[in-house]
This record gives structure tokens, sequence and C-alpha cells, in this order.
């Protein structure tokens, strides 16, 4: 399977967008994949081709070397889910602590089908946002279950499949600063103007740190990390 090449999974968020910044910077040819699972923030779909032009627009070094996009259909995860993502309900707290955007199963489902099609595509390499330090405390985001996947994927499928997590450990305001690190202040403003966080889908109000609607736990974590990422200069 290729080495050089890898396979991002890919949301049009701020997480994932760093992630397929970081892999353009590594690999020579990267491919995207991203899932429709019927989510309530449908506009992130829209946001994945615009997100991949501005890159390819805006840094000819990797405009070369983004290959193919996916996009799968997960239809099922919503059918077997009960949450926030995929039923229109107040975003809130469950009983567990959780917030009820937790998808039970959906990152390893992404990442079984991701390797299927990196399987298929010659891929070596998947990489995901996934992240333990700055998250809101889904347990398919921690890095024991990216680990074990990786085993059972291997094992599985007879291959050597990697799974990156170039942000496992880092928070959100180092997330920033990895955007910067990677393509200056022309790729924290792309990630500002062009990608999608908030829950609520919301591209009406315009903020700082970029478009949401300010209250979701998911603004609130953009929103803290870049408020500190400017604050440390």
């Amino acid at each position: 399977m290729g080495e050089t090449s890898a396979l991002v999974l890919f949301s049009g968020g701020q997480d994932s967008t760093t992630c397929l910044a970081w892999a353009l910077d590594r690999f020579d040819r990267v491919e995207t994949v991203g899932f429709d699972y019927r989510q309530r923030n449908r506009v992130e779909l829209d946001a994945r081709p615009r997100v991949r032009a501005a890159l390819a627009a805006a840094f000819p070094r990797w405009a070369g070397k983004l290959g193919d996009d996916h996009v799968l259909d997960l239809a099922a995860l919503a059918a077997v889910s009960e949450s926030a993502m995929t039923r229109d309900v107040a975003i809130a707290a469950r009983a567990d602590g959780l917030p009820n955007t937790f998808v039970p199963g959906r990152n390893l489902l992404f990442l079984i089908f991701a390797a299927a099609l990196a399987y298929r595509r010659g891929i070596a390499r998947l990489a995901t946002g996934v992240c333990e330090t700055d998250f809101s405390g889904y347990p398919d985001c921690r890095d024991d279950a990216i680990k074990a996947l990786q085993v059972a994927l291997n094992l599985g499928m007879a291959t050597r499949l990697v799974i990156e997590t170039p942000l496992m450990w880092i928070d959100k305001a180092a997330t920033w600063r990895l955007a910067r690190d990677l393509g200056g202040e022309k790729l924290v403003d792309l990630i500002r103007e062009e990608t999608h966080t908030c829950y609520e889908g919301d591209r009406a109000h315009r903020h700082d740190w970029g478009y949401g609607c300010g209250h979701c736990p998911a603004c609130a974590l953009r929103a803290a990390g870049y408020g500190a990422f400017r604050a440390a200069g």
C-alpha cells in the first residue's frame, strides 16, 4: 500500500481542515472522504468542496497533491441514533455526563469505511482530527480507542494501515497555531472564512473565529481556542 499517500477524514470543519493541510504538507498524494449521515449540521457538507477549492487556490504547492474526494452515504447511522446531531432536539448534557451530540459509534464507523476505501485506493495512511485533549468527552475520540481500532482493522484486512491523529494531544489554541505553522495567516483566515464547525449549522453569524451560533459546544471550544491563540501572539 502507498506510504506516500493519505486519506483524510474531512468534514469541512476546523479540525479536519487543519488535518488536511497537515497531510498535504507531508504526503505526495492526499484524498479526502466525507460522510452523509443525515447530520443536523448538513451545511458542513456544503463547506467541503468550498474548502478544498480554497486550499488549492491559496496554496499552489498543495494543489497538485490534492486528489479525489469521496462522500459516503451512512444514513443508517441516523436511523439507529438518538442524538442531537441526528434529531431536532435541544443540545444538552446527558445523565452520564456526555453531551447529547454524541453519536455512538460514529467515529469508529467513519474509520472502518475510510479504511475500506483506502484499501481499494492503495492508500496506507488515514488522517483524522480526533482529539483527547480539548473535546466534548466523546469516547471514540480517545487515543486508546483509535489504537485499538487500528489493530482490529489491520488484523481484519491483513494490512499495515496507520491511523494518523495529529491533533490528539493538542488543544484548540494549539490547533490554530498548527494551522498558522503550516500555512501562515492565509490558512488561519481560510479556516475562519470557509470552514464550518457549529452544531446548529449557523452560517448567518460571523465572529472573529468564524461562522456559527456562538453558543453550542463546538462554537464554545472554537471561540475559546481562538481567543487563547490570539492572546499568546
